[in-house]
């Protein structure tokens, strides 16, 4: 149970910290990027190297590298996919997916870690 308390309170002040960081941005959609993954990802690995030490939480933190990097592909198909290809956004989406899936674990591999 505390460690529930311990994550809702530090998320919420990393939170709330990168949403005033994105305030001072511009654009003003700056703000919800900023307020989202980087402020969950700091708190997750916070909490990671508490409980289980730094070598845990380097994995972690490579987990979450490849996700992103994955996620910028995946934007990128996809915007293809709907603009280039004309496909529907059910069936972009779906094929944008596969290909996340496929880099996302491609480079866990490649950079060595564990899946």
């Amino acid at each position: 149970m505390t460690e529930y308390v311990i994550r809702f309170v530090l998320g919420g002040a990393v939170v709330s910290a990168f949403a005033m960081l994105g305030d001072l941005l511009r654009p003003k959609s700056f703000a919800g990027l900023f307020g989202a993954a980087p402020s969950v990802a700091s708190a997750t690995l916070g909490i990671a190297v508490y409980q289980h030490g730094v070598n845990y939480a380097a994995l972690q933190a490579q987990a979450m590298i490849a996700g992103a990097v994955a996620l910028a592909i995946y934007g990128v198909v996809a915007c293809h996919l709907l603009v280039r290809a004309k496909l529907r956004a059910v069936t972009a989406t779906l094929l944008s997916l596969v290909i996340w899936l496929v880099a996302a674990f491609g480079l866990l591999v490649f950079a060595g870690g564990q899946t």
